[in-house]
């Protein structure tokens, strides 16, 4: 019960006026408070200055003991340590395939169960009252990453399949998906789960009958089983029975029992009769928060390699508008009339959480991922540690994005630097993950040696040097030195040109690549309101 008050109090009385009433009635209380709670305090000010007599109280009382409470780590982050020591620690000399043909369904489960995992550890009790008190992520970020990670895990799943060029490809895809999913159930990580049977049972996906007419019939099987497991029938009671049964590690649907606490926070009153609050309210609320944050306490049955975390991190930023995905499904199998379509297997349905639009990532944050990426792209495939890997590795790593652009020029044949291919992800990046800013500078830099006098176009500066004096755009021309590459002021005339060979999951011209607009199908599993 005095655990249940500490968290839940200020769903009904806000909680300098709670700390009020702690320091007049139970002065020493305030400490177990302050030990498990920390976080109230430090987004409240006005909480801290109140707690400021608390301080007194301890000063004059000159317990050791309330005084080391001060210092304890909080319940929501004590996990985030933890997150470092679970990468697996291999050779530094053995290359890491970061190809997705390569990755194995157990791997690439346990990688995306460590990214759910990772999210939810730093989802806070605070984090879940915000939203069932204001029906949104609104400042709400670390409800936004879990969003963001959902939407983004299902449309990789369909762009991964659209990828391919044949149905007897996409239908291999679509197998691997199958058997990640299968692993995710293992591991009992059923957000993932949900995500990816999501991307499966997408109409873009669905509608592929040539693809569908080459999937065995124990996929069809499995399919048609996890779909049922995930269905929002009689209240997701398939999902919630077996979720019940689970022990250890597991990972909840986020959205149903989100669901679960407006469901609740609406259907009882605050106050009862002479304004008593109403605690069967409050316990029923904890009950639930408490629930989802177990998974704090636990500790995922996998290892984590860090390399493969930066693959899948950077392809899961994509983001692409429904009638994009529509328009390569179209592209890979056109409509066809005079064929009866596949019935597809009925997709869950899920708990909306949110209404709006899916979030934007910065581009900040892009540009961490991309240099994550590209670190560790060096780090497998640079052998002579000279800055360079082959065209051939370059190419088979760049298949896993939906994207291509004329960033093969080298000024060695068959290789391809550091730089060259930084500036290949920024670029592709730029337009699939809806960044929002000037695209045209973003320049498509070069080492170059000159064989004139040459001033950089940043700073005015002589490019000094016998050879590879400075870097050149080979898009319009700007020349500058390698310190100054990051900070020109000048835009790129040049738009970027997308090569007719293309892959055909390519986005079109930069002017068709404005937002349409998300408009998600039956399976939607999140939409937000940020606005």
């Amino acid at each position: 019960l005095v655990h249940m008050t500490l968290m839940m109090h200020n769903w009904v009385v806000p909680s300098h006026i709670f700390a009020q009433k702690l320091l007049s009635l139970y002065p020493p209380s305030c400490t177990p408070w302050i030990n498990q709670f920390r976080i109230m305090f430090e987004v409240d000010t006005v909480l801290e200055e109140v707690m400021g007599d608390l301080w007194s109280l301890v000063r004059v009382e000159g317990s050791d003991s309330h005084c080391q409470l001060f210092n304890t780590p909080y319940i929501n982050y004590r996990k985030i340590n933890h997150f470092n020591i679970i990468y697996s620690n291999s050779d530094c000399k053995r290359k890491v395939s970061l190809l997705f043909d390569h990755m194995e369904p157990v791997e690439m489960a346990e990688h995306l169960s460590y990214l759910e995992f990772k999210n939810f550890c730093n989802v806070s009790f605070l984090d879940y009252r915000s939203y069932v008190v204001h029906g949104s992520v609104r400042d709400n970020p670390a409800l936004e990453r879990s969003v963001m990670l959902c939407n983004g895990v299902s449309q990789w799943v369909q762009l991964m399949i659209l990828n391919k060029h044949t149905s007897q490809q996409r239908a291999e895809v679509f197998t691997k998906f199958i058997h990640v999913a299968q692993k995710l159930r293992a591991l009992q990580n059923f957000n993932t789960l949900m995500a990816v049977i999501g991307g499966l049972c997408h109409s873009s996906i669905s509608r592929l009958k040539d693809t569908a007419s080459l999937l065995s019939s124990d996929v069809t099987k499995t399919l048609s089983e996890l779909t049922e497991l995930l269905s929002s029938y009689s209240n997701y009671s398939n999902y919630r029975r077996l979720y019940n049964e689970c022990t250890g590690f597991k990972v909840p649907i986020l959205g149903v029992h989100l669901k679960d606490l407006i469901s609740l926070n609406e259907a009882l009153p605050d106050y009862l009769e002479d304004d008593k609050i109403n605690l069967g309210k409050l316990q029923h609320l904890y009950s639930n928060i408490s629930d989802l944050l177990a998974i704090h306490d636990c500790t995922p049955p996998f290892e984590a390699n860090k390399d493969l975390l930066h693959l899948l991190t950077l392809s899961l930023d994509l983001c692409y508008t429904e009638d994009e995905i529509y328009e390569l499904s179209y592209t890979k199998e056109p409509k066809n009339p005079k064929i009866q379509p596949v019935a597809p297997v009925k997709p869950p349905v899920v708990a909306e959480w949110g209404s709006g639009v899916t979030p934007r990532l910065d581009p900040a944050t892009i540009s961490k991922h991309v240099k994550q990426m590209v670190d560790s792209i060096m780090k497998n495939y640079d052998l002579n540690m000279d800055g360079y890997i082959s065209l051939e590795d370059f190419e088979k790593i760049a298949a896993n994005f939906p994207f291509s652009f004329c960033t093969h020029e080298s000024d060695r044949e068959g290789e391809i630097s550091r730089e060259e291919i930084t500036s290949y992800f920024m670029r592709g990046m730029s337009v699939c993950a809806k960044l929002g800013f000037n695209l045209h500078n973003l320049h498509n830099f070069h080492e170059t040696t000159y064989k004139r006098p040459t001033f950089c176009d940043t700073c005015g500066g002589f490019l000094w040097g016998v050879i590879k004096q400075g870097y050149h755009c080979k898009d319009c021309g700007v020349n500058c030195h390698k310190h100054c590459k990051d900070v020109v002021g000048m835009e790129c005339i040049k738009r970027f040109q997308v090569t007719s060979s293309s892959c055909p999951c390519t986005p079109g011209p930069i002017s068709s690549l404005h937002t349409k607009g998300n408009s998600w199908s039956e399976f939607s599993y999140i939409s937000l309101d940020i606005n």
